[in-house]
């Protein structure tokens, strides 16, 4: 009975630790961003601000275009999620419904790849995106997201494209649709709380990337998020509390997101986790 105890409280104990460093640090930065700068030197340190205030969300907005680096933010995290969801449905239907001969092969290199650092990539990448006149435009960004998330999401959608019954498409099928026509009629739909985790993730990652954004588009029209953030650090300044509104700013379309999505991320993220 004491060894039922005392597992339980190291569980409760280790989930108090992960939940400590997942919540601290956005929870801080959002205090920060009601906190005058003057009360970040205070001593001793204020856990809560003392005098809220809305200047730094004000400053966030007057010092920099954040809501063109907002924008920008959207159409490419949007844009790349797309993309990464299309070209990943189609390959984790093969993955999943062909008879290849190397697919184990095939998945351990997926897994492989989605493991290189990004920093190793980024030379090549910038050659391809030179090469093809893209630079400084929406495309530099999103087909390298696009290639940067396709592992993962098609890894996600092949978990769960396979536990979906063959008859389904086959009856489909008979009724007339193609073996495409199969795939987005009744493999995506069914398979909604995979699509839902696997296009969250990719939305993410893109709206979170930064090494890419800074050096793919210099040209301040084509500025995303992270990259503006940066832009609000002077030469001989740092402020805190306006970095940390345009942070919060930042935080809220993901958000968004995971609260109008989270019962199909949830059911995608269990689901995909027992799946084999």
């Amino acid at each position: 009975m004491n060894n039922v105890l005392t597992a339980k409280r190291l569980r409760w104990f280790a989930a108090a630790i992960v939940l400590l460093n997942g919540f601290f640090p956005a929870l801080w930065i959002l205090a920060t961003a009601f906190k005058a700068e003057v009360e970040l030197t205070a001593k001793p340190i204020t856990w809560f601000p003392r005098d809220p205030t809305l200047a730094n969300f004000m400053s966030a907005f007057n010092d920099q275009p954040l809501p063109a680096y907002l924008l920008n933010s959207i159409i490419v995290a949007l844009s790349s999620m797309v993309v990464s969801l299309f070209i990943a449905s189609l390959a984790a239907y093969a993955i999943a419904r062909l008879n290849l001969k190397y697919r184990g092969a095939i998945l351990t290199s997926i897994i492989a790849v989605s493991m290189f650092p990004l920093v190793t990539l980024m030379v090549p990448l910038f050659e391809i995106m030179r090469g093809l006149n893209l630079l400084n435009s929406y495309w530099a960004l999103v087909l390298p997201y696009t290639v940067l998330n396709l592992p993962i999401c098609t890894l996600v959608l092949t978990s769960f494209f396979q536990d979906i019954p063959r008859d389904l498409e086959n009856a489909a099928m008979i009724d007339g649709c193609t073996r495409m026509g199969a795939l987005w009629r009744v493999v995506v739909p069914l398979a909604a709380p995979g699509v839902f985790t696997a296009g969250i993730l990719a939305f993410v990652n893109s709206w979170d990337e930064f090494l890419l954004a800074l050096s793919f588009n210099s040209a301040a029209a084509y500025r995303t998020l992270p990259v503006g953030i940066q832009m609000y650090q002077g030469e001989f300044s740092f402020p805190w509390p306006t970095i940390s509104a345009a942070l919060v700013i930042a935080m809220i379309p993901v958000v968004i997101v995971i609260l109008i999505f989270q019962e199909r991320v949830v059911s995608g993220l269990t689901s995909g986790g027992v799946k084999g």
